[in-house]
């Protein structure tokens, strides 16, 4: 029985042993990837002024790299998991550093704007490195649990990053004198620096079965229905716009093609996304998850930056300058930190699908407590605070549990769907409270935004927490667990034996 417990030991340290080293890279990943997202922010005005644009260019950056995120994210999953999620991690990254480098060098809006739409291959580092992660611990039968702490600890690299990025940036701008370019380079080196950390550091994933293709017929499909829907959504969000008869059109023909990728899907053996997998009761409650934690992760940000800043004698609002919002913000990162921290502690001993539905709550809870509580700043980080401790859970949760639901050989398209999903869902989010704040619930006064627009935000963000915590009911009591260890108990018994 020694020899039996000393082989399940042994199986068991060279599993925590080998992901640990691994996810220690992929801290080091998303730490860059954070460091991406949080430091060009407090630069847009230099930007802008360097370009020679106005401040309302700035949303065509936005809006250009969220059209190629969603078009290049699952098709580059699908590679991963068909010639190796390392090979393609390294080549997104590869991609990501020449954008970060082409930015320093862009002197014009239209350059800059193909660089900064390009530097958007970074939103499949995070679904490639949980498909890693997944693939190393299911060897040692223990890839569910282990990706879901490593997923915890990954969205803390993130945050942290987006956190140190956008404190940074500020401060080189100010040391370098002025200089745009010599900050620019600072994350084009970051990125740089992480490619070498994939090369050297990450091992591959087994090969996927032999004999797949790349559905290119659904991938088509797929990404004009993304076009149309992203499109269409950002041109919302954008000052000038096609107008209202275009936008509908484009939201029409997504759906259209929507339904047409799922029946075109439905007929192939190899699809690009398996939409019978996305059928079960364990996988489509945490794709809607993602899609309705995206409305206040994404979607809730401007509006919470614009009420921070209005001027309290209308009665609302917590007249707070650019610094104070930025420690506002600042506060609502580190609450998804702790967050994304204590979902990879409870989730060892608890039931990782309770502790979804409890985290999903939480978001429902802090927004619907706005209701009540916004007049005073300690009441507007009291409620950002709760609700940021469960998206922090949810955003670590949600990539590692539609691994663990997906088949061997999915695990990369499964994680980076719900990327895509909570990303539509900001976008949607984002456009329709974008209509809601101009004036659509209540008359504007002046440039702020009605109370009752704020009120309506509140309403929908909360509703959107609720909602996951009552579709999360529905996924199996005993979805998201490791598979029976017994199997490695015998295996190494019946070696003992021998």
């Amino acid at each position: 029985m020694s020899r039996v417990s000393g082989a399940v030991g042994r199986v068991r340290g060279s599993a925590l042993g080998v992901t640990a080293g691994l996810i220690g890279w992929f801290v080091l990943v998303e730490l860059a990837s954070g460091i991406l997202q949080g430091f060009y922010v407090p630069l847009l005005p230099d930007i802008v002024e360097h370009l020679g644009i106005r401040d309302a260019d700035v949303n065509w950056f936005e809006a250009a790299q969220l059209l190629l995120s969603a078009l290049v994210l699952p098709v580059l999953a699908k590679l991963g998991d068909m010639f190796g999620h390392k090979r393609i991690l390294l080549l997104s990254a590869v991609a990501t550093a020449a954008a970060s480098w082409w930015l320093v060098f862009a002197d014009s809006f239209t350059t800059f704007l193909l660089a900064w739409a390009l530097q958007g291959f970074y939103v499949v580092w995070l679904p490639l490195e949980i498909a890693l992660i997944f693939d190393r611990g299911r060897r040692q039968r223990r890839g569910v649990s282990q990706t879901r702490r490593a997923a915890g600890l990954l969205v803390v690299g993130l945050q942290a990053g987006a956190i140190i990025g956008a404190l940074a940036a500020g401060r080189i701008f100010a040391a370098s004198g002025g200089d745009l370019r010599l900050s620019l380079a600072i994350p084009a080196v970051v990125v740089t620096v992480v490619c070498v950390v994939i090369w050297r550091g990450v091992p591959e994933s087994q090969p996927s079965e032999t004999g797949r293709r790349l559905d290119v017929g659904g991938f088509v499909l797929l990404a004009a229905a993304l076009l149309c829907v992203t499109g269409a959504l950002s041109f919302v969000r954008l000052p000038v716009g096609p107008g209202p008869v275009v936008i509908v059109g484009l939201l029409a023909a997504g759906v259209a093609l929507g339904v047409a990728f799922v029946m075109f899907e439905l007929r192939q053996s190899d699809p690009a996304v398996d939409i019978r997998v996305l059928r079960r009761p364990e996988m489509w409650p945490v794709q809607a998850t993602a899609f309705l934690v995206g409305i206040s992760l994404l979607g809730a940000q401007g509006p919470l930056a614009t009420y921070a800043g209005t001027d309290r004698s209308l009665g609302y609002g917590l007249g707070l300058d650019a610094s104070d919002r930025s420690n506002v913000i600042g506060v609502y990162l580190v609450s998804l930190i702790v967050g994304a921290v204590l979902f990879a502690v409870t989730s060892r001993r608890a039931s990782p699908r309770v502790t979804l539905i409890g985290a999903a709550a939480l978001v429902g809870i802090g927004y619907a407590l706005f209701l009540p509580l916004h007049t005073e700043l300690w009441q507007v980080l009291l409620c950002l605070s709760i609700a940021g401790l469960g998206s922090g859970a949810l955003v670590a949760a949600m990539p590692a549990a539609a691994a663990a639901a997906a088949p061997r050989g999915q695990t990369g398209v499964a994680s980076a769907l719900t990327n895509t999903t909570k990303t539509i869902g900001g976008t949607m989010s984002s456009a329709i409270f974008g209509v809601v704040l101009a004036g659509g619930a209540g008359a504007a006064i002046g440039t702020a935004a009605p109370l009752a627009g704020y009120v309506t935000v509140w309403l929908i963000c909360s509703a959107g927490g609720f909602l996951a915590a009552l579709l999360l009911c529905f996924v199996p009591k005993v979805a998201f667990a490791d598979a029976d260890e017994a199997g490695v108990s015998a295996t190494a018994a019946r070696g003992d034996l021998a």
